[in-house]
């Protein structure tokens, strides 16, 4: 977890901070991952910011920013792709709204008007009932299999969305009630060991604790909640239910073994 602050003496900005996370931290894997950008980074500053590391990168473009076309015409994305035929169509799993939809595939060559000599591909993954996905990436693009590897690549960031929604509901990342960055960022702490924790207890050596705990402290008899792979909220719930059922003795951490010097706790 990197923390900041838009307020008080240590105030920064958003676009500061995450250039620094950018280069301070995932540098150092250079071209052995993707990089995935929602539309919230979007525009010719962060753009060439992955293009001038030599990132490889899929950044969900906002269908009225422009880009080059083929011919060399400056269009809005949605323009470019308007009227043009998918490749190819495929049934798959929208794991946000738990259901099979019926998607197809485009890619378009473009070019970014601030970077022209740098060639990239507008993929287009349009589906029933939803907004048509723009995705510009410089990954190479020569047929329906490498548009569909970069869709698919982006689907992959709806796993980081739900890791965030649990931080902010279950962990009160979102809003602390603290003003002094000191003892916020203590809180901070203290819930990033709370959460790492938490996955502390989804390893495979945990497994029998794990169901102990979900049976009888947040028993649940419904399928869907039955087959979650990451069961956080019931897992916290269940943690929760058991110290208040059984508190634990915190005042043992500290009481130490006269001979062997060993933590007792009781």
């Amino acid at each position: 977890m990197r923390w900041w602050s838009s307020r008080g003496t240590h105030a920064s900005f958003k676009r500061d901070e995450e250039g620094k996370l950018l280069i301070e931290r995932l540098l150092v894997w250079g071209r052995s991952v993707v990089h995935i950008f929602d539309q919230g980074f979007a525009g010719a500053f962060w753009l060439g910011v992955v293009l001038a590391f030599a990132l490889r990168f899929v950044l969900r473009w906002r269908a009225d920013y422009q880009l080059y076309d083929a011919q060399g015409n400056r269009r809005k994305a949605w323009r470019i792709a308007f009227g043009k035929r998918g490749w190819s169509e495929r049934t798959i799993w929208d794991s946000r709204h738990a259901r099979w939809v019926k998607a197809s595939v485009l890619a378009l060559p473009v070019t970014h008007p601030d970077h022209r000599d740098t060639p990239l591909w507008l993929v287009v993954c349009r589906s029933k009932g939803r907004t048509p996905w723009y995705l510009l990436t410089a990954e190479p693009v020569s047929s329906d299999e490498d548009a569909w590897r970069v869709v698919f690549a982006y689907v992959r960031r709806w796993q980081i969305e739900l890791t965030w929604r649990y931080d902010k509901s279950e962990l009160a990342f979102q809003s602390p009630r603290l003003w002094r960055v000191e003892e916020r960022l203590k809180l901070l702490a203290l819930a990033t060991l709370a959460y790492a924790f938490l996955l502390h207890l989804l390893g495979p050596r945990y497994g029998p604790l794990r169901l102990w705990l979900l049976r009888h402290f947040c028993h649940r008899t419904g399928w869907h909640l039955r087959r979650v792979t990451v069961p956080l909220y019931r897992l916290r719930s269940a943690l929760s239910r058991l110290w208040q059922r059984y508190p634990p003795c915190f005042a043992a951490l500290g009481r130490h073994h006269p001979s062997k010097g060993v933590v007792m706790i009781t």
